[in-house]
């Protein structure tokens, strides 16, 4: 079993979902979905197989498939996952009543009030529902309960679509970064922030 925090990411907050029961409803009102914490064995190779189709999916045309490749082993792979829970990144999929249809990963740092999310990923075929806003407004509401100041992600500068539903969503870039991932290989990325608000 892998170990992820108890804290519950199921409170209710003031964003425009409607909650009840522990599901919030994204704007799609046929979809109600839920945020599973990624706590077994069966969740964590559902959550692996998840990322292998959205990664495959999506991130060819923005970094190639030699890159989607190399990060899936080494960012999304079943131990690579292990080892970020140990380090304290807290797992969820995003799950309506049937399959997963995305996931999405953050990590607390209370020594300077933030929360970094690292991953929120959407299927192809889910996207533009309204579910990342939703997830994202959940995540959000959880972190102003847990006394955090700052929301902070990273996101590939040619990733267009993405970057254009943070801003709408209040984040803004506060910065480049270009990391160097090994194998001759880069994350080329912006860093985008917004205060979380009480």
């Amino acid at each position: 079993m892998v170990g992820v925090g108890s804290s519950s990411l199921l409170a209710p907050t003031r964003q425009k979902a409607r909650f009840c029961a522990g599901l919030f409803i994204a704007r799609d009102s046929a979809i109600m979905t839920t945020l599973l914490p990624v706590d077994s064995d069966s969740r964590l190779i559902r959550l692996c197989d998840l990322a292998e189709l959205i990664w495959n999916e999506y991130f060819p045309s923005i970094i190639g498939q030699a890159q989607v490749d190399y990060m899936l082993a080494r960012f999304q792979s079943r131990e690579a996952i292990e080892a970020q829970i140990a380090a304290g990144y807290r797992y969820f999929l995003i799950q309506p009543a049937g399959a997963p249809l995305g996931y999405a990963a953050f990590r607390d740092d209370f020594d300077d009030a933030s929360r970094f999310l690292s991953k929120l990923y959407i299927r192809g075929d889910m996207r533009g529902r309204g579910i990342a806003s939703q997830v994202l407004g959940e995540i959000l509401g959880e972190a102003r309960e847990a006394g955090l100041e700052t929301l902070w992600l990273t996101v590939n500068r040619h990733n267009r679509l993405a970057i254009d539903v943070y801003q709408t969503l209040g984040l803004r870039i506060t910065g480049e970064l270009v990391t160097d991932i090994g194998a001759g290989f880069v994350m080329d990325d912006y860093r985008m922030e917004m205060d979380i608000d009480d």
